[in-house]
């Protein structure tokens, strides 16, 4: 499976919660590819939440999502996180913009969770560079 998402705004993610902390680009890579994953499975549940409302487009609610935040206040951009919405579903359904911004929303909080989380085991390794095993711990540890 190809990684849709850039690696730039995810390594910002990693960034700005990695403090005074480095990061490679191994972690960026294995974050996005994270990311991707688990919004391709979102997806999937947001797409039978529209087939049981008979709807053939994703909307915000079937994210679980009640106030779509303004797109410009995203890391994350839209397009890549409409490509991994569809990785998983039929061609028949469509994404709503609001799905799609409140996807990323999402994808950008779980993003934050995992960096802050891989922050703080390259601390406990006594580390100064967040790598991608930071990130592969967090979820063998809290997945």
């Amino acid at each position: 499976m190809n990684v849709e998402l850039p690696f730039a705004p995810v390594d910002t993610v990693i960034r700005r919660n990695a403090g005074e902390l480095r990061v490679s680009a191994d972690a960026a890579e294995e974050l996005a590819r994270r990311i991707q994953d688990h919004g391709a499975t979102l997806a999937t549940h947001a797409a039978g939440r529209a087939e049981e409302d008979g709807r053939k487009t994703l909307m915000a609610e079937d994210f679980d999502v009640e106030t779509v935040i303004d797109a410009d206040d995203l890391t994350l951009p839209i397009a890549p996180v409409d490509r991994i919405a569809r990785l998983e579903i039929d061609d028949r359904y469509r994404v709503s913009m609001d799905a799609r911004i409140a996807l990323a929303d999402i994808l950008e909080d779980y993003a934050d969770n995992v960096a802050h989380g891989a922050a703080i085991l390259a601390r406990h390794a006594d580390r100064r560079t967040i790598i991608d095993d930071d990130v592969e711990t967090y979820f063998a540890l809290f997945e």
